[in-house]
């Protein structure tokens, strides 16, 4: 009875299976381009090199799947729990997929699997087999004198994350004395070397990282769409903040843009803080009131076919600076666009650092200040940049890809095709005011684009934004007001 329902099932869903409009496989990218992300990697580990990558597991709960950022990079495939093998002798990579479940196909549609064997060697693989058969191929590879195994030493990144926040959860389950499980790296490595004893393992992290630094024109392609969609939310979000709405509104708004034209997701929690709540750089509960006379701090981006961007910008919750505001954010801002000016190809974040600097020592000197406190903030502003800018490691803020953190060596002068956010914080400590700006920036061979540069920052830039109508006064102000009384008649009345 059980092969006769799984013969009905798969009978019934070829039809099914042929008619459905989703892509099995990404519309981003080429494959020639994700063979050329290969071919560097055989360059990398040599004749006497094979790679091996995990996938992600199956997402827990209701959510879309969404592969690493890792196994996608190298073959655009979004199936949960396969595996790759990258043969540096043979320059050829064989995959390895979950079997396909005609069951699970006939509810959500059809999934590539192991199956697709011509499917895939379309797309430049060399062969598509079950997981079970990974350990007697690997053994024959073995056999080989000499051969290494390159694999993942560092955390994959998932949803929404970057491998800072990957080694961070990673501690914290090991540091929990009731949990205290290997990472799933660490697991697949213990695997391997039970199950092969004597293999040689070897990190293919700096290899990727490397490779991922210098991004394709394509890459760059979707980081400006996101790098788009995070502007409009911002200034959107802008248009609807008035006193009294709360931080998680302007979340909604956000996201709502982001979906609405192509995003997959977060490329990180929505960092919308008001007032005080902004002087922690990360607080993202977004469960505060927005209170007139506060500056609101907003930073949020979406992932646009696994690329990301990082946008940052603040404005006045009642739509007007007051004279202090002005002074501190018109200082600030001075900085800002200091550092901005001096980014180019072919010189080191230190050098721009120290150049930048002479030009903050002139801002600070013009700059006047009613309150001693603001004063000494910027003062000490400019001295921990100046301080900075003598490290040879210096940074200007932290590159931008597939992760909202990417990978790659900070060291070295700017290359075209990297991309990079910069995100200098003033900070008044006795007023608990936290001011930050953040672009995202390209470096190109003729010099660097701000790709956000779109997006108000100058004072009455943002006070002439801010008093256009928003969604929430305006397109959408019937509908939400249809929903609140849906939804809970007494809020309704007291909104």
């Amino acid at each position: 009875m059980r092969i006769a329902l799984i013969t009905l099932l798969v009978v019934c869903l070829t039809p099914f299976a042929t008619a459905q409009r989703a892509p099995l496989f990404t519309q981003d990218f080429s494959p020639e381009e994700f063979a050329a992300r290969r071919e560097a990697v055989y360059d990398a580990i040599g004749a006497s090199g094979i790679a091996l990558l995990q996938g992600a597991p199956s997402p827990r709960g209701y959510t879309r799947f969404r592969q690493t950022n890792e196994f996608y990079y190298l073959t655009g495939v979004e199936v949960p729990h396969a595996l790759v093998l990258l043969d540096g002798a043979s320059r050829s990579a064989t995959l390895y997929l979950p079997h396909r479940n005609a069951r699970r196909e006939a509810g959500e549609g059809r999934m590539l699997a192991a199956e697709d064997t011509d499917f895939f060697s379309d797309l430049g693989y060399a062969g598509v087999y079950g997981p079970e058969l990974l350990g007697e191929h690997l053994g024959r590879q073995l056999r080989r004198a000499g051969v290494t195994v390159f694999t993942p030493f560092s955390p994959a990144e998932g949803t929404a994350e970057s491998r800072d926040l990957g080694l961070r959860v990673n501690a914290d389950i090991a540091s929990d004395p009731w949990d205290g499980r290997p990472t799933r790296e660490a697991a697949f490595m213990q695997l391997l070397e039970q199950r092969f004893p004597g293999i040689v393992l070897a990190d293919l992290t700096p290899t990727l990282d490397a490779l991922r630094l210098v991004k394709s024109d394509g890459e760059l392609a979707l980081i400006r769409k996101a790098t788009r969609l995070s502007g409009l939310a911002l200034m959107e979000a802008a248009r609807s903040t008035v006193p009294g709405i709360m931080e998680e509104e302007l979340d909604a708004v956000a996201r709502y843009i982001f979906l609405r034209h192509g995003a997959q997701g977060d490329a990180y929690y929505s960092l919308i803080a008001g007032g005080p709540n902004a002087f922690f750089p990360h607080y993202h509960a977004g469960k505060s009131p927005l209170v007139d006379g506060e500056l609101v701090l907003m930073d949020y981006a979406p992932d646009v076919g696994y690329y990301m961007s990082d946008v940052t910008r603040m404005w006045p919750v009642n739509g007007r600076f007051s004279k202090e505001q002005r002074e501190l954010y018109g200082f600030y801002l001075a900085c800002y666009k200091a550092i901005l000016s001096h980014i180019r190809p072919e010189v080191t974040a230190a050098q721009i650092r120290r150049e930048a600097v002479k030009d903050m020592d002139a801002a600070f000197a013009a700059a006047s200040f009613t309150k001693p406190a603001h004063r000494e903030a910027a003062r000490a502003f400019v001295e921990s940049y100046r301080a900075g800018s003598q490290r040879e490691d210096a940074r200007l803020g932290h590159w931008v890809g597939m992760a909202t953190h990417d990978v790659g060596d900070y060291t070295g002068p700017l290359k075209p095709g990297m991309v990079f956010t910069i995100e200098p914080a003033l900070r008044v400590p006795e007023e608990m005011i936290y001011i930050r700006l953040e672009d995202l920036i390209i470096i190109t061979e003729a010099g660097a684009e701000i790709v956000s540069d779109f997006v108000p920052m100058e004072i009455e830039d943002l006070e002439r934004l801010m008093e256009e109508p928003g969604m929430l006064q305006d397109s959408a102000k019937e509908l939400d007001a249809a929903l609140m009384q849906a939804l809970d008649p007494d809020m309704a009345r007291k909104r």
